[in-house]
């Protein structure tokens, strides 16, 4: 269905005017009203200095005000996207004015006032159609932002013109500063007052766009939007939870939210991340295996949001940041052993080195459907090595995101099914192996040192490690008499070359030959680049990689096949034990007459 997209630009009063028929909303997924002093000021020195130059009844020139991005939603209101902090405060200086063109009596009114009173209250209230009687209770303007305080004095302000001096929220502050402005003026330059009033009315236009759906109008946002703060889908999510709530709830959801986002910050996740995670886990369930990843705001948008409103929502959210506890930030869950395993640890921190994110889906599903199983720290080892050698050694072939996308939408519904899920992985010959071990894609690298340091200690490796070269990738031109340059370079990037190595002591070593870094080596808290400082050897030459190369292929051929062989001897809780069947039942009892059981 093609989007349909309205672009007419108009006065404010035109604008704001059209609420009358579509009132404006500012939704419940939007920030809290924030414009500082200094952007009310702006907005009100400008429109006067435009005013005095080009604007005003002798002149015909235009003051571009901004868009405003909305769509109209299912009870006929302009839901505002982008643009509520501008259209807010034009609603808070229009009132101001509305405020001192009434303070004076009717009676005493000049006839510019009286007309711009009438000009005005259209554009704040809704007014009698046959009588023009103004009904200062029904705004056109609504804020619902949640949790917020400022909603109802918003509404206050522009119904009855009046907000406490003592009050600190920012519509009070700016509404008090509108008024001090438009006095100060009025005092230096009474003839200017009235000619101000019509071009902020007439000739400061505004873009409003207007989108036939909300996730149009989020998109559209999402492009112009260059403020570093775009609405994120989270905020969405937020806002159409909280609405379905009654009012008991709404407090304590607002409270877990909040901690929530706290915490998922702090483990460097975030909650639209969770969502993200939690998509997969529920097209596992629903056996979605399709290659075509949905955006998360059309995914939850489906059905009219109802996935959102299931009652585990929350607390499956707070279960996957567990994870993330463990995996981001090293924390032990209470009660979750697991947590406190150093080898599932490490086998989580060598996937955090894979290419691409897909290794996190099957990781997050299979801990929320299986980590209150009895034998889930042991099931958990095993299907972390099993993963980790599929996807090493499809990358290692294949080293494309879609080498493994087909595979790991596959494996994720088998996830949901059983705690020994089938890898319908491509069976991969490990001879074809042996020269991409040897010399791996750039990207793998990092990983493939892991699986390596990870068979030399029990401790994770410290956070900032670099990838060292044994022998320096910058050489003495007169080292090698008899080997060509590209021969050289070649042989340097092989893993036989390489070893984790702390940045502070790899900085010290620089690009010093063997013997003199082995005294750094030593220092190093990483047992593969440690016993690299024994050794009794004072050169390390082209030999001395592919001879480390040969070893390092060996090794990891037999990890690899431990791990496959560990995962392919552990049972399976979803086994069915054979039940037998009538037939069989019918020659039991026979068997039992005649007395042979």
């Amino acid at each position: 269905m093609p989007t349909t997209i309205e672009v007419n630009k108009q006065s404010v009063e035109t604008l704001l005017g059209s609420g009358r028929f579509k009132p404006f909303v500012i939704p419940e997924y939007q920030r809290p009203y924030a414009w500082s002093d200094e952007q009310v000021e702006t907005l009100f020195e400008d429109l006067w200095e435009f005013t005095a130059g080009t604007g005003g009844t002798e002149n015909n020139g235009s003051y571009f005000l901004g868009s405003i991005v909305s769509y109209e939603n299912d009870d006929g209101e302009q839901e505002i996207i982008d643009g509520q902090q501008r259209i807010t405060s034009l609603f808070l200086l229009l009132r101001a004015i509305y405020t001192r063109l009434t303070d004076t009596l009717e009676s005493e009114r000049t006839a510019e006032a009286k007309n711009f009173i009438s000009k005005i209250e259209p554009t704040i209230w809704r007014t009698n159609k046959l009588t023009g009687v103004v009904d200062y209770t029904d705004i056109l303007l609504t804020s619902r932002v949640m949790n917020n305080d400022g909603n109802q004095i918003l509404k206050t302000i522009l119904e009855t013109g009046e907000t406490s001096e003592n009050a600190k929220d920012n519509y009070s502050k700016n509404y008090r500063l509108f008024q001090r402005l438009l006095d100060k003026h009025s005092l230096e330059n009474p003839l200017m007052v009235y000619q101000f009033i019509y071009a902020l009315l007439n000739q400061a236009i505004l873009l409003p766009i207007t989108a036939d759906t909300q996730d149009t109008a989020l998109t559209i946002f999402s492009t112009l939007n260059d403020r570093g703060l775009p609405l994120s889908e989270a905020d969405i999510f937020k806002a159409k939870i909280y609405n379905q709530l009654d009012v008991d709830n709404k407090e304590l959801f607002i409270k877990g939210w909040k901690d929530l986002d706290e915490q998922a910050t702090y483990n460097k996740e975030s909650i639209q991340q969770l969502f993200y995670y939690y998509m997969f886990y529920l097209r596992a369930l629903e056996k979605d295996i399709k290659t075509t990843t949905p955006g998360i705001r059309k995914y939850y948008a489906n059905e009219k949001f109802k996935r959102l409103f299931e009652v585990d929502l929350m607390d499956n959210l707070c279960i996957i940041l567990n994870l993330w506890k463990v995996i981001n930030k090293g924390q032990e869950i209470d009660g979750e052993a697991w947590s406190k395993n150093n080898k599932i640890k490490q086998s989580l921190d060598t996937l955090s080195s894979y290419p691409n994110e897909f290794w996190k889906y099957p990781v997050v599903i299979y801990y929320i459907c299986h980590r209150n199983k009895e034998d889930f720290e042991v099931k958990f080892t095993a299907f972390l090595n099993k993963l980790l050698l599929e996807l090493f050694t499809k990358y290692l072939i294949s080293p494309t995101v879609n080498a493994v996308k087909t595979d790991i939408l596959k494996l994720n519904a088998e996830i949901v099914k059983s705690d020994k899920p089938i890898f319908n992985f491509k069976e991969i010959d490990m001879a074809i192996l042996e020269n991409h071990i040897q010399n791996p894609h750039r990207n793998l690298v990092r990983m493939l040192l892991k699986i390596l340091a990870y068979q030399e200690q029990d401790t994770l490796l410290p956070d900032n490690w670099e990838i060292e070269h044994i022998f320096p990738q910058k050489w003495q031109d007169n080292y090698f008499t008899d080997v060509s340059e590209i021969t050289i370079k070649e042989k340097i990037e092989y893993i036989g070359n390489k070893v984790p190595f702390e940045k502070k002591l790899n900085i010290i070593a620089g690009n010093g030959y063997f013997g003199k870094k082995k005294k750094e080596y030593l220092l190093s808290n990483i047992s593969i680049t440690k016993k690299l400082g024994t050794l009794e050897i004072d050169e390390w030459n082209l030999d001395s990689i592919m001879t480390r190369n040969i070893r390092i292929l060996d090794t990891v051929k037999n990890i690899l096949s431990q791990w496959n062989d560990r995962y392919n001897n552990i049972s399976t809780e979803s086994t069915i034990e054979a039940q037998p069947t009538d037939s069989d039942l019918e020659k039991i009892e026979e068997y039992k007459r005649k007395g042979w059981i």
